[in-house]
C-alpha cells in the first residue's frame, strides 16, 4: 500500500510539471500566433493588449477551467489508490458517491450534516468575531491619536504574519504543561485545559487562533470605508442633536454597508474553507473538530476516495454558493455595483 502510495505521489508530481511545461509552451505559441497575425499582417494598434489578453486567457483556462473541468470529470468516476488507473467513469458511479455523501460517514464515523452544522457554527462564530473586532478597532483607529500609524501597523502584524507560521506558535501556546495559557490558569489555582484531547477544548483553540488571524483584515477594510465617509454627515447630525449611537446606526452603518457587505462574503469563504488553523490544531486527529475542508482532505489524502473526495467537493461549492447569495440577497450590500 505504501509503495501504490509512493506511486501515486510521484505521478502526481511528473503530471504537474508536465502541466507547468505545457502552459509555458502554449502561452508562448498564441504569443507568436497573435503577434504573427494581428502585428505583421493586419498592422493592428491594438497587437499588444490583445497579446497580454490571450495570456491571461489561457493561463486562466488550464489553471482554473480545466482543473474545476477536470474536478467534475473525476466526480463521476470510482477512482481510489485501488482503482487508481483501471477506474470505472459512469453517470450511475457519479450519483452514487452523491448518494455516499449523504447515506454514509464521510470519515470513519462522522456523517455529513453534522460536519456541515460545526462548519456553520465555525463560520459563525469566526466572521462575528472578526466584524465585531475589526469594527471595534477601526472606529479607534479612525481618530486624531498620537503614534496612529504605529498602532496599525502593529494590529496588522497577525495578518502579515504567513498563516503556517501562526498556526504553530499558537498551537505551542495550547500546549498542556508548558502552554502559556495552562501555565497562566495554574499560576492562578485553576485547573490546566486539555486543549488538544477534548472536543470541545480543541474546537475552542481553532476559533481563538483564527479570530486572532483574521480580525487585522476585517480592520483594514472597515478602517477604508470609514476614512471614506464625509465628516460633514457627522456636524450636521451633531447640530441636529444626534447622539453618537444615532449617527453610528443611521450614518456610520448605512453607509459601510457596500464595503462591509464584500469583506464579509470574502470572510465567509475563507473561513468555509480555512484549513490551515483546523487541521494544525486538531493535533490527534479528532473527528469532533473537523470541518468540511478538513475532512475533504482526509477523504482524499489520507482515505485516498478521490471519486468521492470530488463529488464531496462539489457539494462544499454549492453549499458555499447558496450561503454567499443568499447573504448579499438579504443585505443588498452589492445594489450599488450592478444598479
Amino acid at each position: 500500500m505504501e509503495a501504490l502510495t509512493a506511486e501515486v505521489a510521484v505521478n502526481t508530481i511528473k503530471e504537474l510539471g508536465s502541466m507547468v511545461l505545457y502552459i509555458i509552451l502554449g502561452t508562448i505559441i498564441l504569443e507568436i500566433l497573435v503577434y504573427l497575425v494581428l502585428g505583421k499582417i493586419f498592422k493592428s494598434k491594438y497587437t499588444l493588449p490583445y497579446m497580454l489578453m490571450i495570456a491571461a486567457i489561457f493561463g486562466l483556462t488550464m489553471l482554473v477551467i480545466y482543473p474545476i473541468g477536470y474536478e467534475v470529470r473525476l466526480a463521476f468516476t470510482n477512482m481510489s489508490l485501488r482503482h487508481f488507473r483501471s477506474y470505472t467513469l459512469s453517470w450511475a458511479q457519479g450519483l452514487k458517491n452523491f448518494g455516499l455523501i449523504f447515506s454514509e460517514p464521510v470519515l470513519k464515523q462522522i456523517r455529513f450534516f453534522p460536519l456541515l452544522f460545526r462548519t456553520l457554527l465555525w463560520t459563525a462564530v469566526n466572521v462575528v468575531f472578526h466584524l465585531a473586532g475589526g469594527l471595534g478597532l477601526a472606529i479607534l483607529l479612525n481618530r486624531q491619536m498620537r503614534g496612529r500609524g504605529f498602532y496599525r501597523a502593529l494590529l496588522v502584524c497577525p495578518w502579515a504574519v504567513p498563516q503556517i507560521i501562526a498556526v504553530l506558535a499558537w498551537k505551542g501556546e495550547f500546549h498542556y504543561e508548558y502552554g502559556f495559557i495552562n501555565v497562566m490558569l495554574k499560576s492562578i489555582g485553576m485547573q490546566p485545559i486539555q486543549w488538544m484531547i477534548s472536543p470541545f477544548w480543541n474546537f475552542a483553540a481553532a476559533c481563538i487562533t483564527n479570530i486572532w488571524l483574521g480580525i487585522p483584515f476585517m480592520m483594514i477594510i472597515i478602517l477604508g470605508g470609514l476614512q471614506s465617509i464625509p465628516l460633514e454627515f457627522y456636524d450636521a447630525a451633531e447640530i441636529d442633536g444626534a447622539s453618537r449611537w444615532q449617527q453610528f446606526r443611521n450614518i456610520t452603518l448605512p453607509l459601510l454597508k457596500p464595503v462591509l457587505t464584500p469583506a464579509v462574503v470574502l470572510g465567509i469563504i475563507w473561513t468555509f474553507n480555512n484549513f490551515n488553523v483546523p487541521y494544525m490544531i486538531n493535533a490527534n486527529e479528532l473527528e469532533t473538530t473537523d470541518i468540511l475542508v478538513t475532512a475533504l482532505f482526509r477523504a482524499a489524502f489520507e482515505y485516498h476516495r478521490y471519486g468521492f473526495s470530488a463529488a464531496f467537493a462539489m457539494i462544499i461549492f454549492i453549499v458555499l454558493f447558496i450561503i454567499a447569495s443568499v447573504y448579499i440577497r438579504i443585505t443588498h450590500g452589492l445594489k450599488g455595483a450592478y444598479e
